[in-house]
């Protein structure tokens, strides 16, 4: 998978609360379908992902973390609502979801995940690879 080459990456949510920094590359973009992506952001989440080390929160008053499953968390704003993180617990990475990084990003994306979980009412047509696989 490709990656942006910016040497630092910045973003935030909606409302300001929450401003994060990124040092190093970022993993392209990919697609994940399964239903907890779905119902944290209304439809299919775009996420990059970086190692857990080069993430640094700058501002963090309102960033809340949600244990969403065992295996995984879930950060976001407790006051504008911006899906920002998804942790997971055995990995050395964290997925930052795409929206919420200061732009342009140099990102593309690369993949669709967990596709068996995506809803009835859109179709894939974009060409890109597919993982199938429900959560």
């Amino acid at each position: 998978m490709g990656t942006a080459n910016k040497l630092e990456t910045t973003g935030g949510c909606l409302c300001g609360g929450v401003r994060y920094r990124v040092k190093g590359p970022l993993r392209s973009i990919v697609y994940c379908h399964c239903r907890q992506c779905r119902r944290t952001s209304g439809h299919f989440v775009a996420a990059a992902a970086v190692p857990k080390n080069a993430l640094a929160i700058d501002s963090g008053k309102s960033l809340e973390w949600f244990a969403s499953s065992k295996s995984a968390s879930r950060g976001f704003c407790r006051r504008c609502g911006s899906s920002l993180f998804w942790l997971p617990k055995a990995e050395e990475h964290v997925s930052i979801m795409a929206g919420t990084l200061d732009g342009p990003t140099g990102l593309e994306a690369v993949e669709h995940i967990y596709t068996d979980d995506k809803s009835d009412y859109y179709e894939l047509t974009d060409g890109l690879p597919t993982r199938r696989g429900a959560r």
